[in-house]
């Protein structure tokens, strides 16, 4: 085949792209790792570029750029990895070993074509990784969780916790929120829904998203406080800062881990206090999955309406049991759980995923009965089936349940 053959690069070119892609060559990353060493400054483009230039590799103007590109990656950012953020639809990435790399790009998870060279560079991405979220992965802290710029939440395994080697599990914010619209548009929920998600909001009414990890509840959460009047102060308090409601007025406040003594610690009970303090018109807890349960049940039990967040939970029904479990974490006996959430709560929104996509599932009403606090179906799949609860919940909204789309 000559080499003027167009035919034959193209052919060569879907061949490349169905091979795993490695990371940069280990003695150009070396020499260009040297270099930035050398020299005091930031890990900028354009030293990575000179460093790579003067190497003398004759890469071309292509190649340049992209070695470029891929060393600054590998010294300032998510190192192979990064490629896979360039796709928007990107929300999680796993590296199960160094040839095993997940993404999930919201149709589940696939294998993505991105292989490390060792395990040892696995390993060095981790620690550089938790290193920069100002946390330290060893031997002695063999599990860690931070927020890093960018958006990204890395959570970090080393061996022998694991026993497959170093694992990665990143997830990625997007600073883009969804429109009520759109959402719907996704198949997530249909007009009824719509129509009565923008009242629960609009009539204050208290709410849990429920689901499981990775079904949108956050997102669901996000384009929901969006819809809150642009005179409303939104305090929002999360153990890692991934809501970004579109909304004028929002304070976001974030837990603290504890240092290598064990000091400084700020948990999302203590934020929950502290925002009482700092006049929400709305109080939102990104997920409840511990003892600041019982803060935000007794806020809401105090007059600020309207608030909610997320909680893990496989069915709507199964809510009222995860809140007793969270409440026992927080010394409150199942009675005290029972009193203060039929009070506080009046909605759960649980959103499933499914093959077709994300969905919500169930709206349910929150009711304290005689065999203790249910959540009853008001509306049932993304259609809007009406359920045993949804004449209660119409007249809460103030519309006619006969009527209503």
């Amino acid at each position: 085949m000559s080499q003027h053959d167009p035919a034959g690069r193209r052919r060569d070119n879907r061949l490349q792209e169905g091979r795993p892609r490695r990371g940069v060559d280990a003695g150009l990353l070396e020499s260009v790792r040297e270099s930035m060493m050398a020299e005091a400054g930031a890990v900028t483009p354009s030293r990575v570029a000179a460093a790579v230039q003067a190497t003398g590799r004759l890469l071309g103007t292509a190649g340049s750029l992209a070695a470029a590109e891929r060393i600054s990656a590998e010294l300032n950012g998510l190192g192979p990895l990064h490629e896979l953020t360039r796709d928007p639809a990107t929300t999680d990435i796993f590296v199960n070993a160094p040839d095993g790399v997940w993404v999930d790009r919201g149709r589940g998870i696939e294998r993505a074509g991105v292989v490390f060279d060792s395990e040892v560079q696995l390993r060095a991405l981790a620690c550089r990784l938790i290193a920069a979220g100002g946390r330290r992965l060893d031997d002695g802290s063999p599990c860690v969780d931070v927020r890093l710029p960018g958006g990204y939440r890395v959570h970090a395994v080393l061996p022998p916790v694991s026993t497959s080697g170093t694992l990665l599990s990143i997830r990625i914010r997007r600073e883009r929120v969804f429109a009520m619209d759109e959402l719907r548009a996704t198949g997530m929920f249909g007009l009824r829904l719509h129509k009565v998600l923008e009242l629960i909001v609009e009539r204050r009414l208290s709410f849990l998203v429920s689901g499981a990890t990775g079904s949108g509840k956050t997102t669901l959460l996000s384009t929901l406080l969006g819809l809150c009047s642009p005179a409303e102060r939104l305090v929002l308090i999360e153990d890692a800062a991934e809501l970004n409601p579109v909304h004028p007025h929002v304070v976001s406040l974030e837990s603290r881990h504890g240092n290598l003594e064990g000091g400084g610690q700020v948990d999302l009970g203590e934020l929950v206090r502290q925002a009482l303090r700092m006049r929400p018109d709305r109080l939102v807890v990104g997920e409840c999955r511990g003892a600041e349960v019982r803060d935000l049940l007794t806020a809401m039990n105090t007059g600020h309406s309207g608030g909610g967040g997320t909680i893990h939970a496989n069915t709507a029904a199964a809510v009222p049991a995860r809140l007793a479990a969270l409440g026992a974490l927080a010394g409150l006996g199942p009675e005290g759980v029972r009193l203060q959430a039929a009070s506080a709560l009046d909605v759960v929104i649980h959103v499933d995923r499914t093959l077709r996509g994300r969905e919500v599932s169930c709206l349910g009403v929150v009711t304290d009965g005689p065999e203790g606090l249910v959540v009853v179906p008001a509306l049932e799949t993304a259609a809007g089936v009406p359920g045993p609860a949804w004449p209660a919940l119409a007249a809460r909204l103030g519309v006619d349940a006969g009527e209503f789309p």
